[in-house]
Formats: structure tokens, sequence, C-alpha cells
């Protein structure tokens, strides 16, 4: 774990050599004897190319995107920039994703470091501990959502119109991501350096729309010019404003077909 102080990255690392295997770590929650609920899990992510600590957390999300299978597991990995000034500049970095990290530690009451996971908007942990993490899926999917949320869209010039269902109180606000689903990167400075580091779920684009209508409605978004469907999702939550807590997810679907309009590609 990487303070602003960086005064806790050997613990994470001590830590990560400690916990269980990731494929273990994971397990249950992927079982149906021990996530038979309703649930959903929102893991967001907040890393960096720059952190040494943050492989660990990268590999455990993979594993998890792996072996989710159908069930309703939404990963964002969010690049912040406050490591791009220790000797090497990620690309996938964004100011806006250390605010969200900022005000997140604002509303948990939490530090700021990396990796660290947010769960649901509501609980927040080292991203590298195994143990923890499976223990948040398992919870989080044997939960009941108290509303809904129903995503469909097509891409198309560049733009994704997006309609949604939902069920929301007043607070809370939709949010979509657009993910690119997989990268890998060398790294030839900092405290990676010689590494090659692969990524996962890596937040391009984040938006936040109020529903002037909670039922139902329609907002478009612009995508990345390097946006094609197989290797990119947009994914979509509704969250509290107050509290940070999310509500409900849910994936995009392509409206002509209903299927999933992004199917699980192998990373290359």
């Amino acid at each position: 774990m990487k303070t602003t102080k960086n005064i806790l990255a050997l613990a994470a690392s001590l830590l990560f050599m400690v916990t269980l295997s990731s494929r273990a770590a994971i397990k249950d929650p992927a079982d149906k004897k021990t996530a038979n609920g309703d649930g959903f899990v929102v893991l967001e992510l907040f890393t960096s190319e720059g952190c040494s600590s943050c492989p660990h957390a990268d590999q455990l999300l993979e594993n998890v995107q792996k072996q989710a299978g159908d069930k309703p597991i939404y990963i964002l990995a969010y690049h912040i920039d406050y490591w791009d000034h220790q000797g090497w500049r990620d690309i996938f970095s964004s100011p806006q994703y250390t605010k969200r990290q900022y005000w997140y530690a604002n509303k948990l009451n939490a530090q700021v470091y990396t990796p660290q996971v947010i769960v649901n908007g509501k609980t927040e942990l080292i991203g590298s501990d195994e143990t923890a993490l499976g223990n948040a899926i398992r919870n989080s999917l044997q939960g009941v959502p108290a509303t809904t949320l129903k995503l469909t869209g097509k891409p198309e010039a560049g733009k994704m119109a997006i309609t949604y269902q939902a069920s929301a109180s007043k607070n809370a606000e939709l949010m979509i991501a657009v993910v690119q689903k997989n990268a890998e990167r060398q790294i030839k400075r900092g405290e990676n350096g010689g590494r090659t580091l692969r990524h996962v779920q890596i937040v391009r684009g984040f938006q936040s729309f109020r529903l002037e209508n909670p039922a139902d409605g329609q907002i478009t978004i612009n995508l990345p010019k390097e946006f094609v469907a197989p290797e990119w999702e947009v994914i979509g939550f509704l969250q509290d404003k107050a509290t940070g807590e999310i509500y409900a997810a849910d994936k995009v679907v392509n409206k002509d077909t209903a299927t999933s309009m992004v199917p699980q590609p192998s990373i290359k």
C-alpha cells in the first residue's frame, strides 16, 4: 500500500506475500453455495503504473474478472496521477480519478493510497488484500439490492445513446464508466522500471448524470476514438452523492440484440 507519505509500501508488500493465492481468494464468491443472493459488486481500484505495490492488486482483479462468469461483478480500475512525478508517467492516469479517490476518502474517513479498493461505495480495503477482497465480494453477492438499474445502448459515430430504467432515491446519480478491458505496458522507469504490466478494466472515461426522471430516460456519452466494442465495455451504477453508497449497477446491453454488447475476449 502506498500512502501519499509513502510509509506503508512495505506493509502492503508483506501482506500480499502472506495472503492466500488469488484463485483461492475468489473461489468462494464464485461458488453458488456461498453466493446465492441477488446482490452485486462494484469494485473500484485506485492504482498506478508508478507504484510497485499495485501490480499485485492488478493481478488479483484480473483473476476476479476471469472467474466472475455471469455474476454481477463490475470492476473499474482508475489510474490516479499523483505517482506521475515519481519517474514514470502512467498514460492511463487522470486528475479526475485522483479527485474521485479523495472524494471517497472524505466520505469514508479513509486515507488516500495505492492500491486501494472501494467496494459498493461503502467499504475500503487494501487492493492486494486477497482475503478481505474475497470476503467483501461474497458478502455483497449475498445482499439484496433496494433499487434496480437496466442499461441499453449502441455505439455509433463516436457516441453512445444510453437508455436507462432505474428505481433510485432523490440523491442518486447515474455514473457511467467507459472501460478498456485489457492492456499490456512495458515500464521503463520508476518503481516498476523494467517490468511488463498487465492491466484490466481500465477506466478511460467517467461521467455522472443527475436523473431528472428516476424511472427512465436517455443520456448520451462520447466514446474514445480507440473504442472497439469487443475490447471495451460501458458500466453504469447508481450512487448516492451524499453517502457514496452504490445502490445498483449494470453493463450496457446492445439494444438491437438484447445481448451483451461486449463479449469477453481473451487477453492478448
